[in-house]
């Protein structure tokens, strides 16, 4: 399969949908016979909104098909974990559904699009459907990047949150940690240390500026000495950490002092390179 193809997303894999859907041409599959989607990489549902959008259905029925693969004498889903999972909950037997023959490749693809397009997935799920690509089918960081539509930086940046330890990375995945928390503890190589800043973040609700703050400030320094970031030199850095997209410190003395831009793999460096070469 072509990356061309693989950039256009869901409509280059599927083109014949919206046709098909319009015409009439879709069949009433038993949701016995409809098996999960292996390469959905979505794995938390909100229980609120699923209850919401069963009664809808209920109250309605299914209104948009979903998408499965022929598997033997069943299906396989494709895409529209959400309704299947609803039409249970409203009762009902059979759902309206578009069948298609899909390589695994695809059915990955589909299944990432579907959800980062709804903003369904959180980062953790959204970081493990690219390595996935990346491990499973040989993907780069650009190839994986172009399958979903996205930025390459986008796709390093989130990769990085594969790094966390597991309860941080289930804290990010509860939305208790944002992504920007998330990337100042990356900054911390101690991990017992960022074990504890996380926690600290969760039960203060330190914002992503003060756990910042923390993470900068020096053990052991002598009462008076600690040199307090003018305003100015805090903007600065967050303005360059918006560039960058990684992390910055910057330090003055009288027209003197360094900037410092932190990078955490050899893709990442390659990135900030390119990014500073058309600066």
């Amino acid at each position: 399969m072509s990356t061309q193809r693989l950039g256009r997303g869901l409509r280059a894999l599927i083109p014949e949908v919206e046709e098909e859907a319009s015409s009439g041409e879709i069949q009433q599959i038993d949701l016995g016979l409809i098996e999960p989607n292996p390469f959905q990489p979505r794995q938390h549902f909100d229980q609120d909104k699923l209850e919401e959008l069963a009664q809808s259905i209920a109250e309605l029925g299914l209104l948009e098909p979903v998408l499965v693969r022929p598997l033997g004498q069943a299906f396989q889903l494709v895409a529209g974990e959400r309704r299947v999972r609803a039409a249970k909950m409203a009762g009902l037997s059979e759902v309206p559904a578009l069948v298609r023959d899909f390589e695994d490749l695809e059915m990955m693809q589909v299944a990432l699009i579907e959800n980062l397009q709804r903003e369904n997935l959180n980062p953790i799920e959204e970081a493990e459907g690219y390595q996935r690509l990346i491990d499973e089918f040989g993907f780069t960081q650009v190839q994986a990047a172009e399958a979903v539509g996205k930025k390459r930086s986008t796709v390093a940046n989130a990769l990085r949150l594969l790094s966390l330890d597991e309860l941080e990375r289930q804290m990010v995945q509860e939305g208790l940690l944002s992504v920007g928390h998330a990337k100042v503890l990356l900054g911390v190589s101690n991990k017992k240390k960022r074990t504890e800043l996380a926690k600290r973040v969760v039960a203060e609700d330190l914002s992503v500026r003060q756990l910042e703050e923390l993470v900068k400030k020096p053990k052991n320094v002598p009462r008076g000495t600690l040199k307090i970031k003018s305003p100015e030199l805090i903007q600065l850095e967050e303005d360059l950490q918006r560039r960058f997209g990684t992390k910055v410190s910057v330090t003055y003395r009288k027209g003197t002092g360094r900037i410092a831009i932190e990078y955490y793999s050899d893709e990442e460096l390659e990135r900030l390179l390119d990014l500073m070469s058309r600066i």
